[in-house]
């Protein structure tokens, strides 16, 4: 396969191969001891943590509070839902003996937290005057996989649950809906993701939910990648748990409940949405050095090269931009692969003929436009729209590739065609057994029902009975 003793396998060669090298190849992650687990390494935890911040700022912003619930979860409080039961069956970690002997009741290790979070909320809600009751919880669950992939499908992974209870369903639906849009927002401004948002069909909806929103993006093979998903539970869990609260006229009413989550899986949406065959490309909002300063060394002239490159770099990080000196010794040829392969947005290189010129060289992780001479003095006040300019480009850029690869179809044949290289509308009559009959021949699943489809009506692209939704539906391969 294409590839030097640095690189990554193509793309083109084996986009799968690419992906699993370049995480591990580029410092993100490595495989942990058990079958399934993941050790995140500190640059790929960096870039965790700026998604992370973003994103708890503006839950906090819109009113909820974070709180922590415990890891080990009684296995009857998840047998008092039916659905949920049911569907996180195959995927539980049970603990059945601690301190030397044989527990009373099996534990659950939390594939999530709905049931620990209802016996709670029904501890703690007992008026109106409760609610909302808006709480929010960044944790890791379990979740036994079969098939890993680092970031896309771990045993172990690190996400932020929100869980809310409200007096009616109108309340927790604009509740639902306000939870996707912070995720949307979030994925397109700094992951520079172009997620579409919609609803799931019945087949695909979270265990033991009314409704399910999510959030869809195209990956560079063509594939979907659900980046977040937002549930309207109805009053199953509060009927369960007894969430219950004295409405002002002192009847007692059952509380409407929600739950939604983003995790570490966006990570390699990152990965996949933007990086080529040299490696990651990283939207500077999450790129844990923004401009990394490579100083081109030589004999007596090594000194002042070294006291520019750290000047420069302390100007940039007073104008808030992330900048790193790569002082290390090593060549400048292995430090530009190394930060190529790693997707650093902006490289400057800085040696004795530029520092005498009063320039640098600037080149951006595309390298579109090669490389290009700066004044020193200009790099302070030149970098910022730099960066936001590749940022809006990488949007642009995978929001162009997701629209060439999505087709309107209103036959079979153009629709296994569709879904071989991208996604494909198409009116769909919303049952399951149609939806594992599509699965079946083309490994497509049905990934939402887009909230700005045009209203339309027609037949079912598969079995023609009469079309669901009035829109047409996203089908794809996904992750």
């Amino acid at each position: 396969m294409a590839r030097d003793e640095r690189g990554v396998t193509a793309q083109s060669e084996d986009f799968s191969t690419w992906y699993n090298e370049l995480v591990v190849k580029a410092g993100l992650v490595d495989r942990g001891p058990a079958k399934g687990t993941m050790v995140i390494r500190p640059y790929g935890y960096r870039i965790w943590e700026l998604l992370q911040a973003e994103l708890d700022r503006r839950i906090k912003d819109t009113g909820h509070e974070n709180a922590y619930f415990p890891l080990l979860i009684p296995q009857s409080y998840l047998e008092r839902e039916a659905d949920h039961v049911e569907g996180f069956s195959p995927e539980l970690a049970v603990v059945t003996h601690a301190g030397g002997k044989e527990l009373e009741e099996p534990l659950v290790v939390r594939p999530t937290s709905e049931t620990i979070i209802g016996e709670m909320m029904a501890k703690w809600i007992s008026s109106h005057r409760d609610l909302p009751m808006l709480l929010n919880q960044w944790a890791n669950v379990v979740r036994w996989e079969m098939r890993p992939r680092m970031f896309l499908r771990t045993t172990e992974f690190l996400w932020q649950e929100g869980h809310t209870a409200h007096v009616d369903e109108p309340q927790a639906r604009a509740e639902m809906e306000l939870a996707l849009d912070i995720y949307a927002t979030v994925a397109r401004e700094l992951a520079a993701m172009p997620v579409v948002p919609g609803e799931k069909t019945p087949g695909e909806r979270f265990a033991g939910a009314v409704d399910t929103l999510t959030i869809e993006s195209m990956m560079r093979d063509g594939k979907a990648l659900q980046a977040g998903t937002s549930h309207y539970m109805g009053t199953n869990f509060a009927q369960a748990f007894g969430i219950s609260y004295a409405a002002a006229d002192g009847r007692d009413t059952l509380c409407h409940t929600t739950s939604w989550g983003m995790s570490t899986r966006m990570l390699g949406g990152v990965v996949m949405t933007h990086g080529d065959d040299r490696g990651l490309v990283l939207p500077p909002k999450l790129a844990p050095h923004q401009v990394v300063i490579v100083p081109i060394t030589r004999g007596d002239s090594a000194a002042a090269v070294l006291a520019a490159a750290d000047e420069l770099a302390a100007k940039l990080r007073a104008a808030a931009i992330r900048a790193h000196v790569d002082d290390r010794d090593q060549t400048p040829g292995w430090k530009f692969n190394e930060w190529e392969m790693r997707g650093v947005p902006v490289r400057i290189e800085l040696g004795p003929r530029d520092l005498a010129a009063g320039t640098a060289v600037l080149v951006r992780r595309l390298g579109d436009e090669g490389k290009q001479p700066v004044e020193l003095s200009r790099l302070p006040t030149a970098i910022p729209t730099i960066l936001e300019d590749f940022q809006a480009y990488l949007l642009q850029r995978a929001t162009d590739f997701r629209d060439d690869h999505t087709r309107t179809v209103d036959d079979w044949a153009a629709f296994e065609t569709a879904v071989a290289r991208g996604w494909a509308l198409a009116l769909h009559c919303g049952q399951p057994s149609c939806e594992n009959d599509i699965k079946a021949i083309t490994a497509a699943t049905p990934r939402c029902v887009p909230s700005a489809g045009a209203t339309e009506s027609g037949r079912c692209v598969r079995c023609s009975a009469p079309a669901a939704y009035g829109k047409r539906v996203i089908f794809s391969r996904a992750y």
